[in-house]
C-alpha cells in the first residue's frame, strides 16, 4: 500500500512537473510570437514613417524651390544695393552692421529703417500669399554678433553680451517692421508666426580658411520655416523612440 502511495505520488509529481514545463513551453511560444508579432509591427511603422517623410520632404523640397524662387525674383534687382542676400534656405541675409544699427547699440539707423520700409511689407506680401501662408510656421527675425566683445575679461561674458545685444537687435527690428502701415492687416496672422530671436555669436560666418568673418558675422536675418520642416522633425524623433 505504501508503494503504491510512493508510486502514485511520484506519478502526480511528474504530472505536475509536466504541466509547469508544458506551461513555460506554453508561455514561452507566446512570448517569441508576441515578439515576432512586435517586431513586425515596428518595422510596419518604420516603412509607414518612411513613406511619409518622403512624401513630406518632397513637398518640402518643392515648396523650398518655390519659395526661393519667388523670393529672387522679387528682390534680385534689391539684394546689391541693400547689400543683402539670399541663401538656398530661403534666408534673407543683411550685412554690413555699419549700415544696420549705431555701433554697439540696437538703434537702427536711418538706412536700415529705408530698407525695411521697402523690403518688409514685400516680403511678408509674399509669405502671406495664398500659396505659402497655410504652410508657414514661423517667420523669424535673427539677430547675430560677431565673437568679439571690447572689455570683455570673459568668454561666457562675451556670449552673454552679445546675447542681450543681439536679442536686442532682433526686437528692433521686429518693432519697426510692426508699424509699417502696408503690414497692418496681417497683424493677427503674424502674432501667431512671427519671432524675434537673438543668438548672440553661435552661428558665426565663415571665410575661406574657415576663420570666423567678424563683420559678415554681425547681421540680421529674415528665416521662413515651414511645416513640413516641423513635421519631418518630429517623424525622425518618432523614429528615435522605437
Amino acid at each position: 500500500m505504501e508503494e503504491d502511495s510512493w508510486h502514485g505520488g511520484i506519478s502526480d509529481l511528474m504530472t505536475g512537473l509536466m504541466v509547469i514545463f508544458l506551461l513555460i513551453a506554453i508561455s514561452y511560444m507566446l512570448m517569441v510570437e508576441q515578439s515576432s508579432a512586435d517586431l513586425k509591427k515596428t518595422a510596419t511603422e518604420v516603412i509607414e514613417q518612411g513613406r511619409a517623410v518622403k512624401e513630406i520632404a518632397a513637398t518640402y523640397s518643392e515648396l523650398q524651390v518655390g519659395l526661393y524662387e519667388d523670393l529672387l525674383k522679387e528682390f534680385k534687382n534689391d539684394l546689391q544695393n541693400w547689400d543683402a542676400t539670399l541663401e538656398k534656405d530661403s534666408t534673407i541675409r543683411f550685412n554690413e552692421p555699419d549700415i544696420l544699427f549705431e555701433a554697439g547699440s540696437a538703434k537702427l539707423r536711418d538706412n536700415f529703417k529705408i530698407i525695411l520700409d521697402d523690403f518688409f511689407p514685400r516680403y511678408i506680401r509674399l509669405l502671406s500669399s495664398k500659396r505659402y501662408k497655410k504652410d508657414i510656421d514661423e517667420i523669424r527675425i535673427e539677430g547675430h554678433t560677431s565673437s568679439i566683445w571690447e572689455n570683455a575679461t570673459t568668454k561666457t561674458e562675451i556670449y552673454l553680451k552679445n546675447a542681450h545685444l543681439s536679442q536686442e537687435r532682433a526686437y528692433s527690428v521686429l518693432e519697426y517692421c510692426y508699424q509699417l502701415s502696408p503690414i497692418t492687416n496681417l497683424h493677427p496672422w503674424l502674432n501667431t508666426v512671427i519671432r524675434a530671436n537673438g543668438l548672440s555669436h553661435g552661428i558665426p560666418i565663415k571665410d575661406v580658411n574657415n576663420h570666423e568673418d567678424q563683420a559678415r558675422s554681425r547681421r540680421v536675418e529674415f528665416r521662413a520655416v515651414t511645416k513640413s520642416q516641423e513635421r519631418i522633425l518630429k517623424i525622425v524623433e518618432e523614429l528615435k523612440s522605437i
